[in-house]
Formats: C-alpha cells, structure tokens, sequence
C-alpha cells in the first residue's frame, strides 16, 4: 500500500468565518494558519495547498496581553542604507487594523510559493461585515 498523496484537482475547500473580536492576535493567528494550510483535514499532503478559505471579521477589535499593546513594534526595511523603519502595534491597527492579522498569519505560514498561495486565501475586514455570504462560510468559534 503507498502513501497517499492529494492532487489538487481532488481538493474541495469550504469557506469558513472568524469573529476577532475580544480574541487574542496569536490564538486567531495559530488557529487560521492551521486552515489555511490544510492541516485539519485528513487528505493534508505538505505539497499540496489542501487548505480552506477564512474570512475574519472585526479585525480593529482583536486584543493583545499585558503590555503588549504599548511596547509592541513592527518593523521593515526599505532596502536603501540606515532605511529601517518600525511602527508600534497601537499606530498599525489604529491605521490599518488588517495589516495586523495578516502579518501574524503571514509569519505562521510557509515563506515559499506555496505559503504565498495559501495567504491569498485569507480576507480580512474590519468591521462586522464581509462581502463573502454568496460562499456561504461556517461559522468558526476560537475558544480563548
């Protein structure tokens, strides 16, 4: 008996939707790099993007423990000399409240082709609304 591998003309993906809000940045991060890679369904193969669709909603409202929100810093580099620049957690969600989720999925993710596939199946929002119903998604509760 061989080992069973998935082709991706076999792989059925499901929609499914995360409320952010009140819930831990990493919790709603783990969890949805989880789906997103496929590791939750029994057909995983690591070669194959075997995993599923996930909207997140509210987005502005996802939290941080203890000092987090404070000191936490992002930072990029522009690639020209002395070009590093760093923004805190409080002015990156304040200014763009997805960029936060999508950055900790992001790091949770495989940095190939394949990761950058999988990351092209998440859509973030930030208010309570999403323009995904016609797809249906299951209801996902995180539990904290």
């Amino acid at each position: 008996m061989s080992t069973f591998m998935a082709k991706k003309e076999e792989v059925k993906r499901d929609w499914y939707v995360i409320d952010a809000a009140g819930k831990p940045l990493g919790r709603i991060a783990a969890q949805v790099a989880t789906i997103l890679r496929g590791k939750h369904k029994p057909i995983y193969t690591p070669h194959v993007d075997t995993g599923d669709y996930v909207v997140i909603v509210n987005a502005d409202k996802v939290i941080l423990t203890g000092k987090k929100m404070e000191n936490k810093v992002y930072y990029h580099h522009t690639n020209y000399p002395g070009g590093i620049k760093s923004e805190s957690f409080e002015s990156l969600i304040n200014r763009a409240p997805e960029q936060v989720l999508y950055k900790a999925v992001w790091g949770m993710l495989p940095h190939n082709t394949l990761g950058r596939k999988m990351i092209k199946k998440l859509k973030i929002y930030s208010g309570d609304k999403h323009p995904h119903e016609a797809q249906q998604p299951k209801a996902l509760n995180i539990e904290i």
